[in-house]
């Protein structure tokens, strides 16, 4: 996926054209003043106030209980940047974004538009992180505030991601058992359960991870064969033969590929004949570029806040045929650009 400004008009189509336009401006002042607008939106309840209907300057500020002046400002930027539409005083959501800005649809992103907020305070610190190479492993300092944040943020990235998923995850029908390494809110897990009637799923967590993941897991009404355990899958004992999917989403780019390399072996050692790794993350590619915008950008960003960083697939795949799996099919997805899942079977 590629990113680019839209000209409006000749006249700024022949800027862009001859470079005349101060294009670091556009992708830094203006980029960032819209990325805001579009999160304190989410944040103050903006989208939820206007619903699919139109309303005034006054009747948000009425729901919202926030500063009428500054609401205003808020909302006539929102409207510049084309997420609102403004006739006879009167504001509405394009319906565009209904499914991604209104709670009534399960695709919203609303949880992860809040989390965003707490990941730009995180964006503050590149300049020393640059400065420095010390990475903040946020992991290890967050709050609760923030792991409810995060799990709530996290949760609207996956959940079309997730039944995309376990739509392409291919398991046979006497599949019981999965292990969701990291798996948080569960929904990857869910989707699979949902798939398979046989199988059931443990979700190896982190500890500051699980209150509020599973209060987002239990709305699926899985409980009984979605359960949660607590530890850390590079310090803990994974068995032996226990798994028909051992699944790892959006977690690998925490750990060094020696990390890494060793939770493969762990991996194989506990997966059944015929059991499948799959690791899914968004892919670095051999060559700086050749990800386009996500993938750049999720590289930087991993390896600011966690101590590694995104993979290319031919590193992901070598702990994979290390640890002696055989690599299957890649799966890529509509719904998340960038990412891919990479499933590997012992043989």
């Amino acid at each position: 996926m590629k990113y680019k400004i839209q000209p409006e008009g000749l006249l700024e189509r022949m800027a862009l054209l001859l470079n005349l336009a101060p294009t670091p401006l556009v992708d830094t002042q203006v980029a960032f003043n819209a990325a805001m607008a579009i999160m304190v939106g989410a944040d103050a309840g903006v989208y939820e106030a206007l619903g699919k209907n139109e309303r005034t300057a006054e009747q948000i500020v009425a729901e919202t209980k926030t500063d009428p002046t500054a609401t205003k400002n808020l909302l006539d930027c929102l409207v510049g940047i084309g997420y609102l539409r403004w006739n006879n005083d009167k504001y509405s959501l394009r319906p565009k974004y209904y499914k991604w800005l209104l709670k009534e649809y399960p695709s919203n992103l609303i949880g992860k538009l809040r989390f965003q907020l707490i990941e730009w305070k995180w964006m503050g610190m590149l300049d020393e992180y640059v400065r420095s190479g010390k990475p903040l492993n946020f992991h290890s300092n967050m709050n609760a505030f923030e792991w409810e944040r995060y799990q709530d943020g996290m949760r609207d990235l996956s959940v079309n991601t997730a039944k995309e998923l376990a739509g392409k995850i291919k398991l046979p029908d006497s599949a019981n058992r999965m292990l969701d390494i990291g798996g948080s809110h569960g929904l990857y897990s869910t989707e699979l359960c949902k798939k398979y009637p046989s199988l059931t799923s443990t979700i190896l967590e982190l500890p500051g991870a699980i209150d509020q993941a599973k209060t987002i897991s239990a709305k699926e009404n899985l409980s009984d064969r979605v359960k949660y355990q607590a530890g850390n899958a590079l310090m803990d004992d994974l068995g032996e033969q226990q798994f028909d999917l051992v699944m790892i989403n959006n977690v690998v780019h925490h750990f060094t590929s020696e990390e890494n390399f060793a939770l493969a072996k762990k991996v194989a050692r506990a997966l059944k004949s015929g059991g499948m790794y799959a690791i899914g993350e968004f892919i670095r590619q051999q060559k700086p570029g050749e990800g386009g915008v996500v993938g750049s950008t999720a590289g930087l960003y991993f390896s600011l806040t966690s101590s590694s960083g995104t993979w290319s697939e031919k590193e992901m795949r070598s702990w994979q045929t290390e640890a002696g799996l055989k690599p299957a099919k890649t799966i890529g997805l509509l719904t998340l650009p960038g990412w891919k899942s990479l499933p590997a079977r012992k043989m």
